[in-house]
């Protein structure tokens, strides 16, 4: 039997920031009334998070969960327990009006770090970036330049980005020239 792998298999560039794929992430998408306490409970049992507000993202290292839209989830949790994390999940959430969907392997993880990380991301999303604007414990989905992806801060020089598997190589390559040494803008 093979061994999973993940899209870039840890492909890493150092400019004005540093960008690396971060491999394999368990990731479920969870949709349902985001109200519902059995929905709460399934998070916090498989996260130890707490249910996120609007553009919220409570994440510490693989496990944590971000709110996508107002009936949408991504619950984040080690690759190794994902199938065991979404079949508790299944069980907590029976008889509840839900959708919970392993997600890992159809989707990319890139973290860009560094002090010009918030230039990195601004010159491919058309979000606010500054500090004031945007801090850890939020997250946005947005354009990356031509393709969909959400990303949130672990820290305050520190991104994760989300993307398609299928785009992960444009992904990194956006983010390769994005962080090219020389191309600081001085903005953020």
């Amino acid at each position: 039997m093979s061994e999973p792998i993940s899209a870039l298999n840890h492909a890493s560039f150092e400019g004005i920031a540093k960008v690396e794929e971060c491999g394999l992430q368990g990731m479920i998408t969870l949709r349902g009334d985001l109200s519902d306490k059995a929905l709460a409970k399934a998070v916090k049992d498989a996260t130890g998070q707490k249910m996120p507000g609007q553009r919220e993202a409570f994440v510490e290292g693989e496990s944590g969960v971000c709110w996508m839209s107002s009936d949408e989830l991504l619950v984040l949790v080690p690759y190794a327990e994902v199938d065991a994390k979404l079949a508790a999940m299944t069980k907590t959430l029976s008889g509840t009006h839900s959708l919970a969907v392993n997600v890992s392997d159809a989707r990319a993880v890139f973290r860009v770090s560094g002090a010009s990380s918030r230039e990195v991301l601004g010159k491919i999303a058309p979000v606010e970036l500054s500090a004031e604007a945007f801090q850890p414990g939020q997250i946005r989905r947005s354009r990356l330049a031509q393709i969909a992806g959400a990303f949130w801060m672990d820290d305050t020089e520190t991104f994760r980005v989300v993307c398609f598997r299928s785009a992960a190589d444009y992904a990194f390559n956006l983010l390769k020239v994005a962080a090219q040494p020389g191309s600081e803008v001085g903005i953020y």
